[in-house]
């Protein structure tokens, strides 16, 4: 995890007032309501997490809770898969193109060894 992810304790969904479902996060469970509800939005279904996670986390959270299903179960596996994507390109992969010079080389060393022992005895 980034030392700059932001952490969050309340996930969920939320319909839009023009019908859309999106995943929601926030970190006060009521304040969030009352915004939603100010914004006209419906089918409100936020959740306070077990601890606080990232919106990576608190997806995947909801997923085990069962939230899989209808337009709020679209909503959470796809903003899911766009993190999953994000978190992956975040990746580093480290390809050791150098390896078998190195091993060359440990055999050279070996073989350089082995005739300075020969010689000195």
């Amino acid at each position: 995890m980034s030392k700059t992810e932001k952490l969050f304790t309340v996930a969920g969904t939320a319909k839009n007032a023009d019908g859309t479902v999106k995943a929601r996060f926030a970190n006060d469970l009521v304040a969030r309501i009352k915004i939603l509800n100010k914004a006209g939005c419906t089918d409100i279904n936020l959740v306070e997490l077990p601890q606080a996670m990232t919106k990576l986390e608190a997806l995947q959270h909801l997923q085990t809770l069962g939230i899989t299903e209808g337009d709020a179960g679209y909503a959470v596996a796809n903003k899911l898969a766009e993190k999953a994507k994000l978190a992956k390109k975040g990746e580093v992969k480290v390809q050791a193109t150098n390896a078998p010079k190195a091993k060359s080389s440990v055999k050279k060393a070996t073989v350089s060894a082995d005739a300075v022992e020969s010689t000195n005895a």
